[in-house]
C-alpha cells in the first residue's frame, strides 16, 4: 500500500478549502482517508497563519512510514523542515512541440524561397545601372 499525503478539497463553488489527508493513493482525490493531518485555506492572505494548519508530528509520523506528500504539500511541509522542496526546473517547458517546430520550418523555408527570387532579381537591375555610367 503506498501511502500519500495530499490535499483533499471540501467547500462550496468558487470557495476552495482542503483538507491535509493522509491516504491510499488509490484513492479518489475526495474520498476514503486513513487520518486528517491539517486544513489549508487558499483564500486567506498568504502572511496569515490559519492558511495552513496541520500537525507536525502526525505529518513526521507518516513520512517516517513511508509516506510520500505531493508537490503541494510538500511545499508546507518543508517550511518546517520536513521534507526537502526545490522549484522544479523544466526548461524544455516553453519550447513549442515537434509539430509546430515542423511546421515554423516549413513557414521559414517558404519565406526564404519567395525572398530569395526578388532579391536576385533587384541585384543585377542595380548593378547594370551601375555599369552603364562607369562609360
Amino acid at each position: 500500500m503506498s501511502l500519500k499525503i495530499r490535499l483533499a478539497r471540501g467547500g462550496a463553488k468558487k470557495r476552495p478549502f482542503y483538507s491535509i489527508v493522509v491516504t491510499d493513493s488509490r484513492n479518489p482525490r475526495d474520498g476514503r482517508f486513513i487520518e486528517k493531518i491539517g486544513t489549508y485555506n487558499p483564500l486567506l492572505a498568504k502572511n496569515d497563519e490559519k492558511r495552513v494548519q496541520y500537525d507536525a508530528e502526525r505529518a513526521k509520523h507518516w513520512l517516517d512510514k513511508g509516506a510520500t506528500p505531493t508537490d503541494r504539500v510538500a511545499r508546507f511541509l518543508s517550511a518546517q523542515g520536513l521534507v526537502k522542496w526545490a522549484h522544479g526546473d523544466n526548461p524544455n517547458k516553453a519550447k513549442p512541440g515537434q509539430k509546430a517546430q515542423e511546421r515554423a520550418a516549413e513557414r521559414a523555408e517558404k519565406e526564404a524561397a519567395a525572398n530569395a527570387p526578388a532579391e536576385a532579381a533587384e541585384a543585377p537591375a542595380e548593378e547594370a545601372p551601375a555599369e552603364e555610367t562607369a562609360q
